[in-house]
């Protein structure tokens, strides 16, 4: 069996699609995970093949001439062209524009003072809302039944999140998908709120990572709570207050 963060997150990682906590909790995974390592260097190879194949090929001059219209009589019966002189400054800009790259990263993959592990957690969870929203990346399992849903997710975690429909309450059960977040695939259980998307994130509960709180990151707000042995976060651009209702309707199951 290939390794789930094989499948879920090496080519992520390697299109530098991965949050900045996502990555650097990859990086980790690949110091004890040889099948992602051997996988990752084939894709590498791969990728480096392709560039340097040299599929690039001058066009001749006689399109130039037609394409700018000029005129046959105009240019001389042999014209050759000076290979394009690449001036120091254009280094020193390329060189720049990596090292404030590499500055950037770093920033990232530093944890900003005064933020707890939840608080962390929370921005990863927000990034993955915000992939979420794009056109196709909502549910892998589309539907307002919870039990479509529920079974879904059946061998492809190792937990049965509790999926519920609070459509009776104002909260319809859209349908679920994986994603990733702080390095770990969860579960993501999909609301609507008056128009509006609410995604839950389910995961196994970490005896050493108790989750309990609220905030709000990047102008969406964010509720995570504990119960019966999962760690929950619900992540939406509704109101607070929306989001408290929703927590106590998964509380009274």
């Amino acid at each position: 069996m290939p390794c789930d963060q094989t499948q879920n997150q090496l080519h992520g990682y390697l299109d530098g699609e991965l949050d900045a906590i996502s990555a650097a909790n990859f990086e980790k995974h690949l110091e004890t995970c040889p099948d992602c390592k051997q996988t990752l260097a084939a894709e590498e190879s791969l990728h480096r093949s392709i560039q340097q194949a040299g599929l690039y090929e001058r066009a001749p001059e006689s399109l130039r001439r037609k394409l700018l219209g000029e005129p046959q009589q105009q240019l001389p019966a042999v014209r050759a062209f000076p290979a394009p002189r690449v001036h120091p400054w254009r280094w020193l800009a390329a060189a720049a524009a990596l090292l404030l790259a590499v500055l950037l990263g770093w920033q990232q993959l530093q944890k900003p003072r005064g933020l707890t592990e939840v608080q962390l957690m929370a921005a990863s969870l927000v990034d993955a809302h915000l992939r979420s929203l794009q056109p196709g990346h909502l549910t892998d399992v589309e539907s307002t039944d919870q039990h479509t849903v529920k079974p879904w997710f059946d061998g492809r975690i190792d937990f049965a999140p509790p999926v519920r429909d609070f459509a009776s309450d104002g909260f319809p059960l859209l349908g679920g998908r994986l994603d990733v977040a702080g390095g770990k695939t969860v579960a993501a259980l999909v609301y609507s709120r008056r128009k509006h998307i609410i995604n839950v994130f389910v995961e196994k509960a970490q005896p050493d990572n108790y989750w309990n709180g609220a905030g709000e990151a990047q102008g969406y707000h964010w509720l995570a709570w504990q119960q019966n042995g999962f760690s929950f976060c619900a992540v939406s651009d509704v109101a607070p207050s929306d989001l408290a209702q929703l927590q106590q309707l998964f509380v009274a199951q």
